[in-house]
């Protein structure tokens, strides 16, 4: 959580959450979460602040004091911009929703995008971009040439610089508009727009502007699938934006044995191969190749995850 979003707009409530904060960082969360409760008291209303109480609460063991407190930012802030309906689910008290708010997605990565290559790739050992494009060219050979590449969810546009040599043209697409501006920092896309994947359609950007259904001979999806829970509308979008023969290569963390997506307390959903084979069955793609790989690490812990490549039925 950044600062632009936690200020209470009161000096003491706020003072009183930096010792909170400096307590949390020694390691000392009940501690933490009592001066949070002291800067709460002058500011009931501080949806952020009732946010960090809960992080305090699960952190010391108050499962209770967490779910109440998560329940108290959802009521002061409906739009859910810090995720804790998703939190509440993680802790067993609500059902996991089928789709992340897009206001908590956008928060997010506007929050990361200054520090989003370095974290990501040096620290975290990230392999996606790279793994999937190699995945693209195995399929379509050393050489392939697509007239147009489709890229939602670009983030920084870290595949985009892997297989802008393949592409006559690259578009990418993403929810959050600091991610957009690393990406146009890269000078690897024709065209950068905004997009909202967990929207219908015809709501959700990719159309928007005139740009015409059936348009992309690949469309991609690194890494992004992870933050779209039920992926019921994002499959159907990628089957209207790839030309009939066209190819959608895409990541996924692996859910496992399971028959749905799983909630992780990461945020992140995980997919089920058989869940994916659905879906793409469901919007009219077949399957092509698929690939296992550990996709990153998570608090030291290897992520494992499925790369998919599916071409568009004719």
């Amino acid at each position: 959580m950044t600062s632009p979003h936690f200020s209470s707009g009161d000096l003491i409530a706020d003072r009183r959450a930096d010792y909170a904060r400096m307590f949390a960082e020694s390691g000392e969360f009940a501690e933490a979460y009592e001066v949070m409760e002291q800067a709460l008291e002058q500011v009931p209303t501080w949806a952020a602040g009732w946010f960090r109480l809960a992080e305090y609460a699960e952190k010391s063991g108050r499962k209770e004091a967490a779910t109440v407190a998560l329940e108290k930012v959802v009521a002061l802030d409906p739009t859910d911009i810090f995720g804790a309906g998703l939190k509440l689910a993680v802790l067993g008290a609500k059902d996991a929703p089928a789709t992340p708010p897009s206001s908590y997605v956008e928060r997010l990565f506007d929050d990361y995008a200054d520090r989003f290559d370095t974290a990501l790739v040096e620290r975290l050992d990230y392999t996606v971009p790279q793994t999937l494009a190699r995945l693209v060219r195995k399929h379509a050979g050393e050489n392939a040439h697509f007239d147009l590449v489709s890229d939602i969810g670009c983030g920084t546009g870290l595949f985009g610089a892997e297989i802008r040599a393949h592409a006559g043209r690259l578009e990418g697409f993403d929810l959050s508009a600091g991610m957009l501006a690393k990406a146009q920092d890269k000078a690897v896309y024709d065209r950068l727009a905004q997009a909202d994947l967990s929207l219908p359609a015809k709501t959700s950007g990719l159309f928007a502007d005139g740009a015409g259904q059936a348009r992309a001979d690949l469309v991609s999806a690194a890494d992004v699938l992870m933050y779209l829970g039920d992926l019921a509308e994002v499959f159907l979008s990628a089957a209207l934006l790839t030309k009939p023969g066209g190819l959608f290569a895409f990541s996924v963390e692996d859910g496992g044995e399971a028959d749905a997506p799983l909630l992780r307390p990461s945020l992140r959903y995980a997919h089920p191969e058989t869940f994916i084979r659905r879906r793409m069955a469901e919007t009219g793609f077949d399957f092509v190749a698929l690939e296992k790989s550990v996709i990153r690490r998570d608090a030291g812990q290897p992520v494992h995850g499925l790369l998919f490549l599916a071409r568009r039925q004719g």
